[in-house]
């Protein structure tokens, strides 16, 4: 599966938010939207008008970079998100957060949710005890997630920087025993990321 390996700030400059992906960095004034919060490229200011479709487009392509995901993968999590009773955009944002690698994430337990993944998928993490290699697994509620080999420097670090990026409510964290428990599922008023979910429905319902 083809994955972007280009500079990462420029992904956020061209969404204009931080999405968070150079971990630490993100924090400090060497972070790119910081120094130049401005799309990449040349002729910017001569750039046309953004139109509807447009608008769509970015917001839609905001959330896809933002969890690390191609364009097949966000895709079925969006017909997945049609098919869950409620509603459509509610349901994507719950079930992307509820991913095992955003949980990793969330839980401090990685500097960024490309990281997490990696911990994944190297087989570092356990669910309820049980290995887990899917980044896509879908955690539920009373879910123990914990890392295998607690002398992982890249976990630790992570985990000295977890209080300033904050812990969600919906979570439980065990720092000294590198573990964390899902207490919750998150609904939309825990998803604090500025998204307009709604413009990500009408880009698929044109």
């Amino acid at each position: 599966m083809s994955r972007y390996t280009g500079p990462v700030c420029k992904i956020c400059r061209r969404e204009g938010m931080k999405l968070f992906e150079k971990g630490e960095k993100c924090y400090t004034e060497k972070c790119g939207v910081e120094k130049r919060n401005y799309p990449p490229g040349v002729h910017v200011e001569t750039r046309r008008k953004v139109t509807e479709y447009g608008i769509r487009l970015r917001e839609k392509q905001k959330v896809k970079r933002m969890y690390g995901l191609s364009e097949n993968q966000f895709k079925r999590w969006f017909a997945m998100a049609e098919k869950a009773k409620g509603v459509t955009g509610t349901n994507l944002l719950v079930f992307l957060e509820r991913r095992l690698d955003n949980m990793v994430y969330r839980l401090g337990l990685a500097v960024s949710r490309k990281e997490a993944r990696q911990l994944v998928s190297h087989t570092h993490v356990t669910v309820n005890g049980k290995t887990v290699d899917i980044p896509s697994y879908l955690v539920k509620e009373g879910d123990e997630i914990a890392i295998r080999h607690k002398n992982l420097p890249s976990v630790k670090d992570a985990l000295e920087s977890v209080v300033r990026r904050g812990l969600p409510s919906w979570l439980e964290l065990e720092k000294e025993a590198m573990m964390g428990r899902v207490k919750l599922l998150p609904t939309r008023e825990d998803i604090s990321i500025p998204i307009k979910e709604q413009l990500i429905v009408e880009y698929y319902s044109r």
